[in-house]
């Protein structure tokens, strides 16, 4: 197959997904077309003939106060469409991806390729906090050749906030379980603790809504009764925040910034805990990839993560702001390594057994496969 894929290409779960899944297909034998305004981060790292990228150049216009992604975006789709002669297009979020995609297939009046939408959350939230949005998220996801969500709670909020009748498949998020290891050899663990000290990590990209101030504050409780420091990956608009509070709870030798990373896995395959304090979270790729790494979790109670984080046995579960019961819970596993190893293990199999890429991409591929085996139900109309 000849498959387009659009995600945004900085740091977040849905651009890491979508890169992944793109790789994987590749190894399949498909040929895979990327189409974004920059490489997506985790594809700049390896070489393959059957990967193709094509940059959206944003135009400036002196009577318009932004830039014209949308449409843009829109126009490098239908002249990818076009020239390689694409079979699906797969984009991840609605808003704009999906809309730039209807453009396209507007523009070449042809219905032949197939629009796979996956939806990643903001889609959902977007709605929330600007109601205009309504119809036209809405349009995206009745239009849809298919729809995905990442996880159970996604769909049903999706069903809900938007009165969807059409059926959304549940496709969740995955990890490559041979990357994402305890490696064979112990990680240098000595480059950031000292003997005895524990590693707590945290990964995001640093947005108001992971609640890093929760991660600091949470952190501060741990070390006071744990020996340990806290490892934090990622970058983006709280890393100033978080600076200035490890400061005035006089932490800051004991929280380690390592700003934006390609080899994740390398740090987690060193973590003892795993802190995700995120208000709001549809799936939790970084959750997930920690307990790949046989780390435990301890995260919000919300969204999708209770579909991945079992509380009490791949780790633990606490409301939004509860600094004081994370802490108690990191803590209770970090004083005792049979806890510790035993809900590592649980993570790591739970992986295994849902979670692990070729079990994923074989359902994505079955979607593919079955869009195309079908006709067209209704002629161009838009």
């Amino acid at each position: 197959m000849r498959i387009g894929i659009t995600c945004y290409p900085t740091y977040g779960g849905s651009g890491v997904v979508a890169t992944e899944l793109g790789r994987f297909l590749a190894k399949r034998g498909h040929t895979i077309h990327f189409i974004s305004y920059a490489v997506p981060f985790r594809l700049a790292r390896e070489f393959s003939d059957r990967i193709f990228y094509h940059e959206v150049e944003t135009v400036d216009y002196p009577l318009l106060a932004h830039q014209l992604y949308t449409i843009s975006l829109g126009a490098k789709m239908a002249q990818t469409i076009k020239d390689a002669q694409l079979d699906i297009l797969h984009v991840h979020y609605a808003v704009p991806h999906a809309i730039s995609a209807f453009l396209a297939r507007s523009v070449l009046r042809s219905e032949k390729v197939k629009i796979i939408t996956t939806l990643h959350g903001t889609d959902i939230t977007l709605v929330g906090r600007s109601p205009s949005f309504f119809p036209i998220v809405r349009f995206c996801i009745e239009r849809s050749d298919a729809v995905t969500a990442v996880s159970q709670w996604l769909k049903k909020e999706t069903v809900r906030e938007f009165g969807i009748r059409r059926r959304i498949r549940v496709i969740p998020n995955f990890v490559d379980t041979d990357k994402f290891r305890r490696g064979p050899t112990p990680c240098k663990r000595s480059l950031y603790v000292k003997p005895g000290e524990k590693i707590v990590m945290h990964i995001s990209n640093f947005r108001p809504v992971k609640r890093l101030g929760d991660v600091i504050r949470t952190f501060k409780l741990i070390q006071g009764e744990v020996p340990s420091r806290l490892l934090l990956i990622g970058d983006g608009p709280d890393r100033d925040m978080a600076r200035q509070l490890a400061r005035q709870l006089r932490i800051q030798k004991r929280v380690v910034f390592l700003g934006k990373q390609d080899c994740i896995e390398h740090f987690l395959a060193c973590a003892d805990i795993f802190l995700l304090p995120s208000e709001s979270e549809s799936f939790g790729l970084a959750a997930l990839e920690a307990m790949s790494c046989g780390v435990p979790v301890v995260a919000s109670r919300l969204g999708g993560i209770p579909e991945i984080v079992i509380d009490g046995e791949t780790g633990f579960l606490a409301e939004v702001g509860d600094v004081e019961g994370m802490a108690a819970k990191a803590i209770e596993i970090l004083r005792n390594p049979t806890l510790a190893r035993q809900m590592g293990q649980r993570a790591r199999g739970l992986v295994e057994k849902k979670f692990r890429a070729d079990f994923i991409i074989n359902q994505y591929e079955r979607l593919y496969f079955d869009l195309l085996s079908k006709p067209s139900k209704r002629p161009f109309t838009y």
